[in-house]
């Protein structure tokens, strides 16, 4: 990359080398960005372009950043492209998600190993065959956050998909055979929970060669509803958001040890 190139901002995040950490949370929606922003010391907005929104600040005396992706994998792929062409190469998703097992509750934690490329983005950067798996010392640090913070929590398999009214409608849908029979198998397959971006977050990231992971807050569990158990809706993602700075202070303090 020519010192040119990373001078100039990027097309859609709309910053240049400089604005941002090398560590970078990524939640979905760019009003979660403020919230996230707070936990931060000296955190100043530094870009605001379509469904990209950025703060900067520090954690345990480095440079970090949030910035939002946006629904789905297509946006979030430019995102991390964007990040990582300006210097971003650690990665953590924080969003929500809605629990497929029975015992993933409305309220608890997800820490995603691994996802079901069930989405178009991750096809144009890997065959099928190759799987979208998560940092592991990211999930590490995610699940020990968990712990230490006395966290209900999951680790495991997600699902993402691009449709998501294909999830929660599926029956209607003109492919209802296809859709209906996947969600089956990833209930058998104990699958943890289903949302739009980590798969794509995965994928390209290990194109890039860098690290990222992801955390959820449930909000709520449709099989639950099924089968006629509590299903409490909870949207307040500020126990992942805590967690995830946790585990973020962590990982920096063991990256400044093994430098």
């Amino acid at each position: 990359m020519s010192q040119q190139l990373l001078k100039e901002k990027q097309y859609h995040i709309d910053m240049k080398a400089g604005d941002v950490g090398r560590y970078v949370i990524l939640p979905g929606d760019p009003k979660r960005c403020k919230l996230i922003a707070k936990y931060f010391d000296d955190a100043v907005l530094v870009a605001d372009n379509r469904e990209y929104v950025t703060y900067t600040g520090f954690l345990e005396g480095e440079k970090v950043s949030v910035t939002s992706t946006g629904i789905g994998g297509a946006s979030t792929s430019i995102a991390v492209e964007e990040l990582h062409k300006i210097g971003a190469d650690t990665f953590i998703r924080v969003g929500t998600c809605g629990g497929i097992e029975l015992d993933v509750e409305a309220g608890d934690l997800v820490v995603a190993t691994g996802a079901i490329r069930m989405e178009g983005t991750s096809k144009e950067y890997a065959p099928i065959e190759f799987p979208a798996v998560a940092d592991f010392n990211i999930v590490n640090e995610l699940s020990n956050a968990c712990i230490e913070t006395n966290q209900k929590y999951h680790v495991g398999v997600v699902q993402c998909k691009d449709a998501f009214y294909g999830q929660h409608q599926p029956e209607n849908k003109p492919v209802s055979y296809e859709l209906l029979n996947k969600w089956e198998a990833w209930k058998r397959l104990h699958t943890k929970a289903s949302e739009m971006e980590s798969a794509a977050l995965f994928v390209v990231s290990s194109y890039l060669n860098t690290r990222a992971g992801s955390i959820f807050l449930v909000v709520n569990n449709q099989e639950r509803v099924k089968q006629n158990l509590s299903n409490n809706v909870i949207e307040d993602t500020d126990r992942a958001i805590k967690t995830a700075i946790y585990a973020l202070r962590n990982l920096i303090k063991k990256d400044r040890e093994n430098r």
